[in-house]
Formats: C-alpha cells, structure tokens, sequence
C-alpha cells in the first residue's frame, strides 16, 4: 500500500482546486512547527520543561513551561515564511502583525499553542489547535478588527494530538482528514481519511465536579444520560474526561460521543470557559466537516460574531442528534 505523505496529500488538494499554494504552504509551516513541539513534549522531564514558567498569560491562568516554549515555536516557524499578514495566539494578549523584515501574505493564523497543558506534568495527551482566516482585501497593516470574523469565515482548520503517536487532523471544509508522524521518517503520513462523527452515540465528555454550577438544561440533558436504562433515554451512557480538548475530541472524532462545556454560574460574567477564536471555532469547522454539530447550546457555533480576539463561549459539540438535544432542551427552558 501507497504511503502518502502530508505533503502530497495537499499537493492533491491543491490540484482540486480546494487550497491555493500559499495556504498549502502555510499548512506544512504549521505541521513542522507541530514536530518540534511534539519532540519537546515528548521528552518531558529530561528537557527540564515540565512544571510552571513562572508567569500568567493574558487570561489570568498560570503559564507552564511548554505552553511557553510552544508558543515561541508556532510564532518563530510562521513570522518569516510570507504566508501570514498577522498571528493571534491564546497565550497574548494582542495580535501579533508579521514585522516589515518579512514579506506579508494573505492569511491571518490564530492558535491555542499547547491545549490541555495542565495534563503535561501528568504525562496525559495535550495538543495544539489552530484556525486559518483570509486577511480582508486591501489590508496591508491588519488590526485586531480584522480578526473578528466569524467561523463561517474560517478556510482551514486543524489540531494536533500529542499522545501515544502525534497526530494532526486537518480540514479546509471537504472532509476532515487525520496524519500519523512517523518519528523515524520526520513525515505525516495519511492514516485516516474521511474522519466522519456517528450521528448517535452512547459516550459524553463532561466535567462533572461543575454539575452544580450548570443550567437546568444541561441538568436536564445530564441527568437523563446518568438514569440509564431506567430513565428516560432507556439505555446506557458511559462519560468520558480527559480535561483536554483535543483529546476528547479527538475520540469523539474517533468513534462518537458528545463534549460539553457549556455555561454555568460559575463562568457567566465571562460568557463561558473556552475561547471561540482558538479553541471553539477552529474545532466547531472540524466536528461540522464531519457531519457532526456544534453550539454554544443557543446557536451555532460558527455563527457566533466576535467582539474581542479572547471572547470566551459555552461548548456543546459532537454527535449531531445528542447536540440538538441539548439544543432543544435550552430553546424550551
């Protein structure tokens, strides 16, 4: 069997007239950056990289070293390579424009440079997420303005799972399509094509320590998943939690099942706990090119208008029909 490399793979996409060059260009700058923050994490207390750096990032949360070291890879790989008009990242507080050093290009990158780093020192799976957006027309100095566009907007979005293997999961809107690093080659190889979500599932992903913070809908919706058989769903549910995003939905990419973190009491005043820019739209455009759903529990994800580059939104997304479950549990409350 043909082992087809991620480079040839976009190359093909290329040729389909899905991407153009420059963002296939940009998706390879991106998978290198991927390699060498796989190789960091992999060798964990050997680097001396595990445990905290010391320092906040723009959401008040403390750093640890690797979502340090994480981010300065994405930022060093993408700043020279004349793809990019301007990056955003999770860990900064303002955008990042690409320096009058460098030949600008088309795109605009936003990234969560190391989702789920509070498992690092624990040795459970983190990842990186990312989202791609067309810089508007005529701008050549782009602004924090020219980020708010919705995830409708998004042509190319993707994560990456450090664990047992690294993997990267890709779409540019036709299907979503995963690659397996081979360590000894250096190369993605395509190992999972046409990733598709099951409609119906029997698995959910929840923090359950926040139940009494949540909403009666979600405490409707949770409650009939933990009653079983006996209850009004009449069958059984397992959840499952990892704590980190691309993890959880990575196995619900895999094989089905629903991730949950919607609004609570807790989180209000901040309009939910994940962000929309790099964690909800980019995953939201994945789990939609795979015939799954995602909402905020009100309204779709991707329709969501930005208002500022660290807006936060409730989470709900996965196997369609248990979405618009919940869905509809919000719209009668």
């Amino acid at each position: 069997m043909r082992r087809v490399t991620l480079t040839q793979f976009l190359i093909e996409q290329q040729r389909k007239g899905l991407m153009d060059a420059d963002l296939r260009l940009l998706m390879e700058v991106v998978a290198r950056a991927v390699k060498a923050i796989a190789v960091n994490v992999s060798k964990g207390a050997l680097a001396g990289v595990l445990g905290e750096a010391g320092s906040d990032n723009v959401q008040g949360e403390a750093q640890k070293k690797l979502d340090v070291i994480a981010n300065d890879i994405l930022i060093q790989a993408n700043e020279w390579g004349g793809h990019l008009a301007a990056m955003a990242s999770e860990e900064v507080e303002e955008i990042r424009p690409i320096s009058s050093d460098y030949p600008r290009g088309g795109f605009l990158l936003l990234f969560d440079p190391l989702d789920g780093s509070s498992n690092i020192d624990v040795n459970i799976s983190v990842g990186t997420i990312f989202s791609v957006l067309r810089c508007p027309e005529g701008v050549t100095a782009p602004t924090e303005a020219d980020f708010m566009q919705p995830g409708t907007a998004q042509v190319a979005a993707g994560y990456s799972v450090y664990g047992p293997s690294t993997q990267l999961i890709l779409t540019v809107g036709d299907g979503v399509h995963g690659f397996t690093l081979d360590r000894e080659m250096g190369s993605f190889i395509y190992t999972h094509p046409n990733m598709t979500i099951p409609e119906d599932t029997k698995e959910y992903a929840i923090n359950a320590s926040n139940a009494r913070y949540w909403e009666a809908p979600v405490q409707r919706y949770i409650g009939e998943l933990q009653a079983g058989k006996d209850g009004p769903r009449e069958r059984d549910f397992n959840m499952r939690w990892v704590a980190s995003m691309v993890a959880d939905v990575h196995r619900i990419l895999t094989r089905g099942g629903i991730f949950m973190y919607p609004m609570d009491s807790k989180m209000k005043d901040k309009g939910g706990k994940l962000r929309l820019m790099y964690e909800a739209n980019p995953m939201a455009m994945i789990v939609e090119a795979a015939g799954g759903a995602a909402s905020t529990g009100r309204e779709r994800i991707l329709d969501v208008q930005p208002t500022k580059l660290h807006q936060r939104v409730p989470v709900v997304l996965g196997s369609k029909n248990e979405v618009e479950r919940v869905v509809r549990y919000h719209l009668e409350a």
